[in-house]
């Protein structure tokens, strides 16, 4: 059976900086608060009139001068997003368009933070049912549009960004994706959400009133989830493919918050060093960070052929995931 291999990766990050200092002037916040708390000194907004999928375009064009392929090899492309450009039809349509890869199927997948290690897990099924050979797998995100800038707890947290990689079908020689385990709990959905805008609350002056179009979210029942679970599904993918901590050469998580991220990291018995974080930089840019991340420990030398790597997810759903890489 064929395996999933990472042969190339690109992200994007919109060129407008939004930094702690900037938001001391918009809420009651301080920069050493959100810094303590979150790990976050700067993110990236997108300009007006900029949309995910032209966030998209420099990441997936990146992605294929990496893996060397044309978008004319593409046979599917996958985007994972919670901030389409519209509602229909799927923004992967779109990006099909723009990049020219007339050969390719393109849907979108929406599994919040953790879409991208689920469109991952979708990619490789594909491939390992030698369906498609060449795969593009996107997580793009424009969160400064869900975003209540009169509300500190979320205004903080999150960014814009791309990232995406070109997964292509190779031969059982030990890389590729090792193994990726997907989890949800839809009993904690209120947890993290957009309340309005869809079929159960479609958009009216009411719901635009009642600010309903903005992220919602109860932050430490969330922290206390995610901590537990991740670090729980990341002992049992371990355990499952008879590795331990020690081979791990990298781990690169969903960069939500500094704090679940040391504390999953302790959890299990870690070493930070061996974390790749971009937090300080970019925020929370939903299913956009781990491709971005990936993309930037691989053009900084943090991963070379033959490490392995721990993928780790959670978002609304909820919903969380991990994966196991051999680059």
């Amino acid at each position: 059976m064929a395996n999933a291999v990472i042969i190339g990766t690109g992200s994007h990050l919109p060129n407008k900086v939004l930094s702690n200092f900037d938001l001391e002037k918009m809420v009651n916040t301080t920069d050493e608060w959100i810094k303590t708390r979150t790990g976050i000194s700067e993110r990236r907004l997108v300009a007006n009139g900029t949309s995910t999928s032209d966030l998209v375009i420099p990441a997936a064009k990146a992605a294929l001068e990496s893996a060397g392929i044309s978008a004319l090899s593409l046979d599917l492309i996958l985007l994972a997003t919670v901030t389409p450009d519209v509602v229909f039809p799927a923004t992967a349509c779109l990006i099909q368009h723009k990049l020219g890869a007339k050969n390719a199927v393109a849907f979108d997948l929406n599994a919040a933070c953790s879409g991208f290690l689920y469109a991952l897990k979708t990619a490789e099924q594909y491939i390992k049912a030698d369906t498609y050979k060449n795969v593009l797998v996107i997580g793009a995100e424009t969160m400064s549009r869900l975003i209540d800038w009169r509300d500190r707890g979320t205004c903080v947290l999150f960014g814009d960004g791309a990232g995406a990689v070109v997964l292509q079908s190779g031969k059982n020689n030990g890389r590729g994706i090792i193994d990726t385990q997907l989890y949800v709990d839809g009993s904690f959905y209120e947890l993290l959400s957009v309340p309005a805008g869809g079929s159960r609350l479609p958009t009216s002056h009411q719901t635009i009133d009642d600010n309903l179009h903005y992220i919602r979210m109860k932050g430490n029942e969330v922290f206390k989830i995610a901590v537990r679970n991740l670090a729980q599904s990341a002992r049992e993918a371990l355990k499952n493919n008879k590795l331990s901590v020690d081979d791990i050469d990298l781990f690169v998580p969903h960069q939500a918050n500094i704090r679940i991220i040391q504390a999953m990291a302790n959890a299990l018995s870690f070493p930070m060093e061996k974390v790749y974080t971009n937090i300080e930089k970019y925020g929370n840019t939903s299913a956009a960070s781990i491709p971005v991340a990936l993309d930037e420990a691989v053009r900084k030398g943090r991963l070379k052929k033959g490490d392995l790597v721990l993928l780790s997810a959670f978002g609304g759903g909820l919903t969380w995931a991990t994966s196991l890489v051999r680059w």
